[in-house]
């Protein structure tokens, strides 16, 4: 699954684009092409100014970090498997999914040529990140996070022996029982992993390291383990289908 020579995986919180996490964005990238390729397909059911919103957010990011945006514009799958739009992930530095539906996203791209572009970039040494809506689908299952009994989306599944939760600060004060939603349902041996906002987690499949301004947590019932900047947390490899 993880090859010596693939990128770090970064799932963030909140906060892409933005300058508070610069540093961090910078970080990734560095030493790596500097291609910093931009897929903001989850806000695309938010409307064109919205997607529009995140498009010139990601390209302000990018001259700030000194290195060139790259647009990849995928709204449908047929997008997602167009050869000219999976064209625009080759010699990635760094490939971020941004924020915004992560149902649509996960649909959007679940086998795509575009994700399996996305992949094989990864594993030749990109970095990987995905905030919010983007860090979610890297999951096996994503639940609809106000109502998880009533459903949810096959995901990505690039890391399915995790589930995440976003937000994890902003959810807790508005919905206490987030964390027990989330256990709810599919894949009861998956870890659940709380990332604050301004907050990442950077590394996997199994080990990660916490950068930003909040923490991490480690959810088991009722019961979080918190995880401050700088110290590793572990996401144990579990087999599915035992």
């Amino acid at each position: 699954m993880h090859s010596d020579q693939a990128g770090p995986l970064a799932l963030v919180g909140s906060g892409e684009y933005l300058p508070v996490m610069t540093d961090f964005e910078a970080g990734l990238i560095a030493g790596r092409s500097p291609r910093y390729v931009q897929i903001a397909t989850a806000a695309v059911p938010d409307g064109p100014a919205t997607l529009e919103r995140w498009h010139q957010l990601g390209i302000v990011q990018a001259q700030r970090i000194g290195v060139t945006p790259v647009i990849v514009p995928v709204a449908t799958r047929d997008d997602a498997n167009d050869p000219d739009v999976v064209r625009l992930v080759d010699d990635a530095g760094l490939i971020y999914l941004s924020g915004g539906n992560p149902n649509f996203l996960a649909s959007t791209l679940r086998d795509t040529a575009l994700w399996s572009a996305i992949e094989d970039q990864w594993r030749r040494g990109a970095a990987l990140a995905g905030c919010s809506a983007g860090a979610m689908v890297m999951a096996a299952w994503v639940p609809t996070i106000r109502h998880p009994r009533e459903g949810g989306t096959p995901g990505l599944g690039l890391l399915a022996h995790l589930r995440v939760i976003p937000h994890f600060d902003a959810f807790v004060k508005r919905m206490p029982d987030v964390a027990t939603r989330f256990l709810v349902g599919r894949d009861q041996q998956v870890t659940v992993v709380g990332v604050d906002e301004e907050t990442a987690i950077v590394g996997g499949p199994e080990e990660w390291v916490v950068h930003g301004a909040g923490s991490a947590w480690v959810l088991t019932g009722a019961q979080r383990h918190e995880f401050r900047a700088g110290e590793t947390l572990r996401t144990p490899l579990v087999n599915l289908n035992a």
